[in-house]
């Protein structure tokens, strides 16, 4: 079991420290560019690759996909009631509470841990995740929304094509399939790296404050992906998957969002990286358990 856990981890924590080791180096890396280019050209073929070409029940992606949004709505009902306790700014904290690093993280975990039927239930929920995070975020941070930047998302399309294909039972063309495997394989090892420059670049703001609220993200993950897996009947690589997706530390997304509308964003970094520094360090806990 521990050599089990290692090779599912050390991958994760490699890529990720090979992004923090290259920022403390001052060596250059576009991360702008980057992570356009995984959006819009990596995630997408990834997405479709995946999808395409996995044997996998298309009930099961839809039952991933409705269990993502019990997730998202049980995030957001908790989260607004503690924060309204504590007295804190839903629009400054909210978003971090709700929305998980459900791609960078949880999609090479998901792989490792569960293969390529993993990777693409993992996807199903990163799918509804990413689509809510660019939709609601805006209209929490500043009373916005952009119908116009929603329909630019290429993971729309790329979702939308192979799941005919799923539905459908067939296989898309070589050439089509060749491409986006080969243009979707660059995405995991980016993001990861990605993942550790920026968490290398973040500056924490009022410790004690943020690390409550990492630590509730953290419990509050794992405890609504476990009872949402009871609730579905859920067993085997969903299981493993939602309560994995559920329990990830606070997307780095989120900190983006807080610096673009002005929204304590010192301490929403502060929320990111302390998160994703227990979220390491009981990694193995959590992998135990769902192994």
């Amino acid at each position: 079991m521990i050599g089990e856990l290692f090779s599912i981890i050390a991958p994760v924590f490699i890529c990720a420290g090979i992004g923090m080791a290259w920022e403390r180096q001052g060596r250059p890396y576009d991360t702008e560019f980057v992570t356009t280019l995984t959006t819009n050209v990596g995630v997408p073929c990834l997405v479709f690759s995946t999808l395409a070409d996995v044997d996998l029940d298309p009930q099961a992606f839809a039952v991933m996909a409705v269990a993502a949004l019990a997730a998202l709505a049980s995030f957001a009902a908790v989260s607004t009631a503690v924060l309204g306790l504590a007295r804190l700014p839903l629009r400054a904290f909210l978003p971090s509470m709700i929305f998980p690093n459900s791609g960078n993280m949880a999609l090479p975990l998901s792989l490792l841990a569960f293969g390529e039927p993993g990777l693409a239930l993992s996807i199903a929920y990163f799918a509804v995740y990413v689509v809510a995070q660019f939709v609601l975020t805006p209209v929490i941070a500043a009373g916005t929304m952009s119908l116009v930047a929603l329909a630019r998302m290429p993971i729309l399309y790329a979702v939308a094509v192979a799941v005919l294909f799923m539905v459908a039972g067939a296989k898309p063309p070589a050439w089509i399939a060749n491409t986006t495997r080969i243009l979707g394989g660059m995405t995991i090892p980016l993001m990861l790296i990605t993942l550790g420059i920026s968490l290398a670049k973040l500056k924490v703001g009022s410790l004690g404050r943020s690390a409550a609220l990492a630590v509730l993200r953290l419990v509050m993950g794992f405890t609504v992906g476990v009872a949402l897996a009871e609730t579905f009947g859920m067993s085997g690589a969903a299981r493993g998957v939602l309560i994995l997706q559920a329990a990830m530390p606070v997307a780095v997304f989120n900190y983006l969002f807080a610096q673009r509308y002005n929204q304590e964003p010192e301490e929403v970094a502060g929320i990111v990286v302390i998160s994703t520094a227990v979220s390491f360090a009981t990694l193995p806990v959590l992998l135990w358990y769902l192994l």
